[in-house]
């Protein structure tokens, strides 16, 4: 009856006999989910303005939007999606991987495998074999001697890479011969398909950057002006506002790309980003569409723009601090050698999450856009954890403060010892990310806790620069609230957020220039069993079951208080199109030398 419905609808508004706006409403009535939304919305689409554009520049200019605007264009310095997705235009990876985990080759000739030899049985290493004739944009060969070089890059812990949980079991990687290169483990692992692949595996010039490995790595001009063996070539970049590409004169392909430039806009907010393709159709392509679900309808209802969503859009969560962000030690704020006034009592960070009322916030403000989750680690789904519930309960969380020892004052304040429940809580300026944090304040005031509300720009939160106080890596607040992305199908490097078995390493702080994975600083020696041991671990059943002990222990002892499960939503305009885009484990731009327009 409902798939007989869903014709009817696109007979309908092919014809003219529906609107948009009405289509949206009777599909949300059937209870079709935003991917099936846009794919009926697509299929109304006449046939004949489907046929796409060929030949290298035909199409003129990509105008992409990014609201939360990059800041550099190195991928391995990146602190965020937006310089990664920046950065894909121009650098590419061995290879890509969709949402099920299976893998194409980009710069690799072909996918490694137990099966063709590559993949070695004992999981200590695996051979690339590399595409010929590929070569960077300045006309220089692409070699093996790169990937070589890339690896070093990563490697230097003076670089500050913020890609090394990716390559930290790499013992080795050498070139067999100028097409052919060996990347040897420390270790036996499961995922040798973890460095060099998707979002975290670039492959970087060695000619260019050679000279800018370790401490020095941020002052190459290749981070502001990069290119790659991709289809384009950074031609200008306002850090915090607009990159402009121009054609790789050089990209393997005569045919493409189809758009002789892309023009990448950052800053603005998600409802200006969505507008700008719905409505207005100033721009062909807006990322990230954190936008409440009510208001993305109505805009969708104007008929420019496919809503495009698929899973595996990361884990909205709040992070809590473990340090003291209004202490200083040796010149430190959030120093390791001051642990926070209470969030360090277990008991004040599980009530604070009993207090958190995820369903409302999944119902009112994420729609079709996301689930409420009680995992942090959702995607794969395979190791997502049944142990846990969705467990909203203010009765219980006062009574876990009061075993705490956190009593009311006259002002309703809980405090001990002197220390009151107050707290800043920080997160990137958005409406609806706004609206979130409006929904926890009032829950954790019904627990006697104080809560300062912190609103700060999303280039200057998701920063890199050391010199700034308000990024996530400083973590100079006491929870901060972001969305968590996932970048390949094993978890190593999503999971390393909360991994502590070398702290002058992995947990942010001054020392590593900010660029550890762990930003809560939060240590626990059981955690961090489990996380070594599934590095290891070559039986993909038991390999499942220590990512879920991590992300039980993680949810338990709240050093993360998950919210969302979001979908990855962007939009697209109807004039364009992008293929199969749409991966929790690689950048939309992954494949933008296949976008075209349609005429």
């Amino acid at each position: 009856m409902e798939e007989r419905a869903v014709r009817r609808l696109v007979r309908d508004l092919r014809s003219g006999r529906l609107s948009r706006r009405e289509a949206i409403s009777r599909l949300m009535a059937l209870g079709v989910s935003a991917t099936g939304m846009s794919s009926v919305l697509a299929a109304a689409v006449p046939q004949s303005a489907r046929a796409a554009a060929a030949g290298r520049g035909a199409s003129g200019v990509l105008k992409l939007l990014y609201w939360q605007a990059p800041v550099i264009l190195n991928p391995h310095l990146s602190q965020g999606d937006k310089d990664f997705h920046a950065s894909h235009l121009c650098c590419e990876a061995l290879m890509s991987a969709d949402t099920a985990g299976n893998f194409t080759p980009v710069l690799a000739a072909n996918v490694p495998s137990r099966a063709n030899g590559q993949v070695a049985v004992d999981g200590r290493s695996v051979v690339y074999r590399l595409k010929r004739g590929v070569k960077w944009a300045d006309g220089r060969p692409f070699t093996a001697d790169d990937v070589v070089f890339t690896f070093q890059f990563v490697a230097n812990k003076q670089t500050g890479a913020t890609t090394y949980g990716s390559y930290a079991n790499v013992a080795k990687v050498e070139p067999v011969d100028p097409y052919t290169v060996k990347i040897t483990f420390k270790a036996p692992t499961p995922a040798w398909y973890l460095p060099f692949v998707g979002t975290l595996g670039m492959i970087l010039p060695r000619h260019v950057l050679d000279a800018y490995v370790g401490a020095n790595a941020r002052n190459a001009p290749f981070n502001l002006k990069s290119f790659g063996t991709g289809p384009y070539m950074v031609d200008s970049f306002r850090p915090g506002d607009l990159v402009v590409y121009k054609v790789n004169p050089y990209y393997r392909d005569p045919n493409k790309p189809a758009f002789s430039e892309v023009q990448l806009k950052g800053g603005g907010d998600a409802p200006s980003a969505a507008r700008a393709v719905f409505e207005t159709g100033e721009y062909d392509y807006a990322w990230n569409l954190q936008v409440e679900w009510p208001l993305l309808q109505h805009m969708m209802a104007e008929g420019k723009g496919q809503l495009l969503a698929s899973a595996g859009g990361g884990v909205e969560q709040i992070y809590c601090n473990m340090t003291d962000p209004n202490k200083t030690v040796d010149g430190e704020r959030s120093s390791m050698k001051a642990p926070h006034p209470f969030l360090s009592d277990v008991k004040v960070r599980q009530a604070l999450a009993l207090a958190v009322d995820g369903q409302t916030i999944a119902k009112q403000l994420y729609g079709l856009e996301g689930d409420a989750t009680a995992n942090v680690l959702t995607i794969p789904t395979s190791l997502s954890s049944r142990n846990t519930k969705i467990v909203f309960d203010v009765a219980k969380a006062n009574q876990l403060l009061d075993e705490a020892g956190y009593r009311r004052g006259p002002d309703g304040i809980r405090a001990k010892g002197g220390v009151k429940l107050e707290m800043t809580f920080a997160t990137t300026v958005n409406t609806l990310r706004q609206k979130e944090q409006e929904i926890i304040k009032q829950g954790w005031a019904q627990l006697g806790v104080a809560t300062t509300l912190k609103a700060v720009n999303a280039s200057v939160y998701f920063s890199s620069s050391p010199g700034n106080d308000d990024t996530v890596t400083h973590f100079y607040n006491d929870v901060e609230m972001l969305t968590s992305t996932f970048n390949s199908p094993f978890p190593s490097q999503y999971m390393g957020r909360f991994y502590s078995g070398e702290p002058a390493k992995d947990v942010a702080q001054k020392e590593n220039n900010w660029s550890g994975l762990n930003i809560t600083r939060w240590v626990d020696k059981q955690y961090n069993t489990w996380y070594d041991q599934a590095q290891a671990e070559l039986d993909p059943k038991k390999s499942a079951e220590l990512w879920i002990k991590m992300n039980d222990r993680v949810v338990d002892q709240a050093a993360s208080i998950p919210l969302i499960d979001r979908k990855i939503v962007s939009a697209c305009a109807n004039s364009l199109d992008v293929g199969p885009n749409l991966s929790p484990f690689d950048d939309e731009t992954w494949n933008i030398a296949d976008w075209v327009r349609k005429v």
